[in-house]
């Protein structure tokens, strides 16, 4: 599924002319904290029930562990609110003497930040507070460097990169353009960038930059698909189709997901009746299927997905989101359609559709 939507979304990008004359462009991307916590939750909470077990002694007397997960906004930072654990002991005669056990709260304040070439989002941590079961600050000295020394570096470590984000988007539709528009492609996208991020209400808003053409002459419209175009499409698009239906039908069977197969399966019906009438009609400047089909789609499927997504393993999840990404960039784009001759239409599946045609024939 993630594949076929950043396929459709940076194989119509492809149809840029050659990147000489640029334009930079800020798109808009929003990180829920929801999928911010499923990073952290996979990454760190390995333990037995879901616990985040930090530091262990080699005598396995002294332990820190992290319970109960939870995530929101303040003063444009992170804030990751844990449940602690502490023991520090010594072992005499095989045996472990306790020497401290304390559980508490921790608090932990994290700054958004974005490396020198802007390609890597860190989450460095600003201020951590320790609070005992009451709600009291509280200041004990061997806590507060295991907290210094071993957590503040776990959790500043989790981080996003852009690098592998773009690589995901570019091998998953370079195979299928023709050797030109793939080599564009990678021109552009290697031009990439977090420009800007900061912590909200729902997560983290970034502002993805790009160099796009500055402009772009007026094409004339693509002409409907001749029957022997029709024909080497439908083999393409049977392969998309195959995909697709393999990607629904293991999604599980729980009642989200179940919920997510029926919205993807009348989509993939949906997208047959459209796409035909798109890439056939002669007319499509008035109520264009392609673009009311997309319009409707993507309304109706992307809180799905992005609810979706939260339920996978972190990395996998936020392979979801690179492909909601890509399409959310697609819309954003289509409304600057006339400095890039980009659109979200009949008129653009057509253009895509040869582009596919042509790769297709330079691969055999």
């Amino acid at each position: 599924m993630k594949f076929a939507l950043s396929a459709v979304a940076l194989a119509l990008f492809g149809t840029f002319s050659p990147i000489s004359q640029a334009q930079a462009l800020n798109l808009p991307l929003q990180l829920d904290y929801g999928l911010i916590a499923k990073l952290v939750t996979n990454s760190l909470y390995t333990g037995a029930e879901h616990t985040a077990d930090l530091w262990q002694d080699g005598a396995k007397c002294s332990y820190l562990k992290l319970a109960n997960l939870k995530i929101n906004g303040q003063a444009e930072q992170i804030r990751l609110v844990n449940d602690v654990q502490v023991q520090f002991g010594t072992k005499l005669g095989g045996q472990c003497m306790t020497v401290l056990k304390w559980q508490g709260v921790l608090e932990t304040l994290q700054k958004p930040t974005l490396n020198a070439d802007h390609s890597v989002l860190s989450l460095p941590v600003t201020q951590a507070t320790a609070y005992d079961q009451q709600g009291h600050q509280v200041n004990i000295s061997q806590l507060q460097d295991l907290l210094k020394r071993v957590v503040e570096p776990k959790l500043a470590g989790l981080s996003i990169d852009l690098n592998r984000l773009h690589g995901d988007m570019e091998r998953n539709v370079s195979t299928w353009l023709p050797k030109t528009e793939a080599a564009q492609l990678s021109q552009w996208l290697n031009t990439l960038t977090i420009n800007s991020a900061a912590a909200n209400d729902q997560g983290i808003a970034l502002q993805l930059g790009l160099d796009a053409p500055a402009s772009t002459p007026a094409q004339a419209p693509s002409p409907a698909l001749t029957a022997s175009e029709q024909k080497q499409w439908q083999v393409i698009w049977k392969q998309w189709q195959g995909l697709l239906a393999k990607a629904i039908n293991g999604l599980g069977k729980d009642q989200q997901n179940q919920a997510l197969q029926t919205t993807l399966t009348a989509m993939l019906h949906e997208s047959n009746t459209a796409f035909q009438a798109g890439l056939t009609a002669k007319n499509t400047t008035d109520n264009d299927p392609v673009r009311e089909f997309f319009s409707h789609s993507w309304t109706t499927l992307t809180p799905q997905l992005k609810a979706f997504s939260q339920d996978l393993p972190g990395l996998e999840g936020f392979n979801y989101l690179g492909a909601i990404a890509a399409t959310d960039v697609l819309y954003e784009l289509d409304t600057k359609a006339a400095p890039l001759g980009i659109t979200l239409s009949s008129d653009g599946l057509r253009k895509l559709a040869r582009l596919l045609i042509a790769g297709k024939q330079q691969r055999t």
